[in-house]
């Protein structure tokens, strides 16, 4: 039986916290750490799988994908599309 495969581009944003890298997308809500940003790469690809993977395992990908905004077109789903990672500024007060 030949394996079917489905290929997803997603948005990742990897940041460094200390002397880790992070990367996390909205698309599935996951992140991981690395202690380089190929590594948190990586392992990023690897827990997504693992994510994905589960999810359709369980029957569960419905409910999950919609709940993090994906749609699904002609039996594929679709990530939520990245219309601005622009910086906010934000004000706030300080209470003393």
């Amino acid at each position: 039986m030949r394996e079917r495969y489905l290929s997803y581009t997603l948005p990742v944003l990897i940041t460094k916290q200390n002397r880790r890298f992070v990367a996390y997308t909205s698309a599935l809500d996951i992140s991981t750490t690395g202690k380089s940003e190929k590594e948190a790469k990586k392992r990023f690809v690897e827990l997504a799988n693992i994510f994905l993977e589960e999810i359709f395992t369980a029957g569960t990908a419905s409910d999950v994908l919609t709940e993090l905004g994906w749609s699904k077109v002609q039996k594929k789903w679709t990530p939520p599309q990245v219309v601005s990672s622009r910086p906010v500024g934000l004000r706030v007060p300080v209470l003393a």
